[in-house]
């Protein structure tokens, strides 16, 4: 018998030619191209299956119940906790912290559920240090150590677990496969192996994911859409805080996030990140203005940082971190042509202190006030904050949301606070003590910024 060529096959859609290609035809994306062994050929089905169709109105809902996995924040992100047989995808950079978390909340599903820590990466005696360190020893967690796809699933059926952590799908492996693991084929059957698991038997599936170097999930992009969220861990290593989003969920929101610090006992959670992130605010200082961002339920006041100077360059240099470049350049335009701020003779650095990211409209007016303060070393109050949409004509605009903003601000002790005029309604009520003030355009935010002079001599 004639032995097969190996196929080429595209790693972001699955793409197969017969040889090397620089350039995907299907996705157009380059050097995607890998090389792989044919797979084995199914049986020829002799017979065909046969399906019946049901009345949506006779088909009962489901209860599908949820479980508490001990971390709020992640059961926030969740959409309110686990959901019995949903399958949830959790990718991240390396060494962020993904094991640590799914290890934690073994600890505390252990002690009602019976759960499976498969893991394809370490061995037990890595894992045990780790769960000793982060006291997650429980009788009802059981762990294997192998990346053998039949084999793993031989054992799921024979313990029955409630929750089955497989870290990570990328090192599974099928026989029937002449391809390596972690090609698009493996982690195509595995994760379809483990979902078909989890649906049939009821029990909730983690699936921990790899990530390529765009930072997208590695595997083909199917196995997105093939599970029922699609949870990111997001932070930098060598800060202390990390941050999980939903970007897919078939149970919940996929607006709302998840605050832990990392310590050295594993991930804490963080209830109150505005109070987090404010904390340790300089005062008496130009080139900052508080701001507020509602991620899901959650309105969360940020911190919004610039450092503007003269240039040395022919070319001003700007740069943003946590905050769209093109849109802090569209508000410096607007600064210049309304304000006559000259921007252009000055560098401009923007921050969005916390590692927090302010991507919505409503944050406009405070990276605006900011700016505005950074270049006229004006000082913005310390117990003043703001947010509006800023328009083309220097105008803001309303923004949804406004009472829990407002409640927010308040609650963490701002006093007066800068809003879109037409925000100012019969149904939105001052709190006690807080003062709202209704801003047609940015140039009525100038006499509500302190001159150095003055902020001195108070």
């Amino acid at each position: 018998m004639k032995a097969q060529k190996n196929v080429f096959v595209c790693s972001e859609c699955g793409y197969v030619s017969a040889r090397w290609l620089g350039k995907c035809p299907e996705c157009e994306s380059w050097n995607t191209m890998e090389e792989q062994a044919p797979s084995t050929p199914a049986a020829e089905r002799t017979t065909a299956a046969t399906v019946l169709a049901e009345q949506i109105k006779d088909i009962d809902v489901p209860d599908y119940m949820r479980s508490d996995t001990g971390m709020g924040e992640l059961d926030r992100v969740l959409g309110g906790g686990l959901v019995r047989g949903s399958v949830v995808l959790l990718s991240g950079e390396p060494g962020i912290g993904k094991s640590t978390l799914l290890l934690q909340i073994c600890h505390h599903l252990g002690e009602e559920q019976k759960v499976l820590y498969i893991s394809g990466e370490e061995s037990k005696g890595q894992i045990k240090l780790r769960a000793k360190r982060l006291g997650a020893e429980n009788e009802g967690v059981y762990l294997v150590c192998d990346t053998n796809l039949d084999a793993l699933l031989n054992e799921c059926k024979r313990l029955a677990p409630d929750v089955i952590i497989v870290d990570s799908i990328q090192t599974m492996y099928a026989d029937r496969l002449n391809s390596a693991p972690g090609t698009i084929s493996q982690v195509r059957d595995s994760a379809m192996a483990f979902i078909s698991f989890a649906k049939s038997t009821g029990a909730a599936v983690f699936l921990v994911g790899h990530v390529n170097k765009e930072g997208g999930i590695s595997g083909p992009k199917i196995l997105e859409h093939m599970v029922d969220a699609v949870l990111y861990f997001e932070g930098e290593r060598r800060q202390s805080y990390r941050i999980i989003r939903a970007i897919k969920n078939r149970y919940g929101s996929t607006n709302e996030i998840g605050v832990f610090e990392m310590g050295d006992a594993g991930l804490i959670e963080v209830p109150n990140p505005s109070q987090m992130i404010m904390d340790g605010r300089p005062k008496n200082t130009s080139g900052s203005c508080a701001g507020c961002v509602i991620e899901g339920s959650r309105p969360i006041i940020c911190e919004i940082q610039t450092l503007v100077g003269l240039t040395s360059f022919p070319s001003p240099k700007r740069t943003s971190d946590g905050f769209d470049y093109n849109r802090m350049c569209l508000l410096i335009a607007v600064l210049e042509k309304r304000l006559g701020l000259r921007f252009s003779l000055n560098d401009v650095y923007l921050n969005i202190a916390g590692g927090m990211r302010l991507d919505e409209p409503a944050g406009d007016l405070a990276v605006a006030i900011a700016l505005i303060s950074g270049i006229t070393d004006r000082i913005v109050p310390e117990r003043m904050i703001a947010f509006g949409e800023v328009g083309l004509a220097g105008e803001v605009r309303s923004v949804s949301h406004i009472d829990y903003r407002v409640k927010e601000a308040s609650r963490l002790g701002f006093t007066k606070i800068l809003l879109p005029k037409r925000n100012i309604t019969s149904a939105l009520k001052a709190p006690k003590g807080v003062e709202l003030v209704g801003v047609d355009g940015i140039w009525d935010v100038l006499p509500h910024m302190l001159k150095k002079d003055e902020d001195d001599d108070k």
